[in-house]
């Protein structure tokens, strides 16, 4: 006997075998269901985070071309250039796991060597407010990877809680009343063959 994408035994084993793959399907939706409800959580949180990065992001962009603009009128080309130091900004990626899912939490911004002394007080500035501009950029990416990646999480669990609940449950458990139903049919004939077989003298004892 054969479910949707099932090959049970018959009889008796196909009954506990059934019993089994239910218990474990069974099992299987309560940690998927907590394991969504988990992730549910994180991922709302993650999205309020992303949503403030961004908008400390984009307020802090606009200071820097502010100062920018000025350190250009005021000290030229040259000033900004010595402000700017040598080398270049390395980003460093922590990782944190929820339930199993890996994403990035926080990074850490490593900024190159100092500026020149004689770059001047508004090329400094405008050094300063890129750094900070660069540290809420960094902060903004980290959280809309992590919402990304939970995001695509929470949608494969639903998807596979719903395959358990909707779809492998009920065949088992449809497989499972066949099952019962042609080993009770079976237990029925095999009952009226042996009352056929003592015959007369065992109909009269009965």
């Amino acid at each position: 006997m054969s479910g949707p994408g099932l090959a049970v035994p018959a009889g008796r084993a196909g009954r506990l075998w059934l019993d089994r793959r239910l218990v474990a399907a069974r099992r299987g939706v309560d940690l998927l269901d907590r394991k969504l409800r988990i992730l549910q959580v994180e991922l709302a949180a993650r999205q309020e985070t992303a949503a403030q990065a961004e908008r400390e992001w984009h307020d802090r962009s606009a200071s820097a071309d502010r100062a920018l603009l000025i350190a250009a009128l005021l000290g030229g080309q040259r000033a900004i250039r010595l402000a700017a130091g040598s080398g270049w900004a390395e980003v460093t990626i922590g990782y944190a796991v929820t339930i199993g899912v890996r994403h990035p939490a926080h990074g850490q911004l490593v900024p190159p060597a100092g500026p020149d002394p004689w770059a001047g007080q508004p090329a400094e500035l405008a050094r300063q407010a890129h750094r900070a501009a660069l540290d809420a950029a960094i902060r903004q990416a980290v959280a809309a990877e992590a919402v990304r990646i939970l995001a695509e999480e929470v949608a494969t669990t639903r998807y596979r809680l719903r395959a358990l609940r909707d779809r492998l449950i009920p065949a088992l458990e449809q497989a499972r009343a066949e099952v019962a139903l042609a080993i009770d049919e079976q237990e029925r004939a095999d009952g009226a063959r042996l009352r056929l077989a003592g015959g007369p003298a065992a109909r009269q004892r009965r």
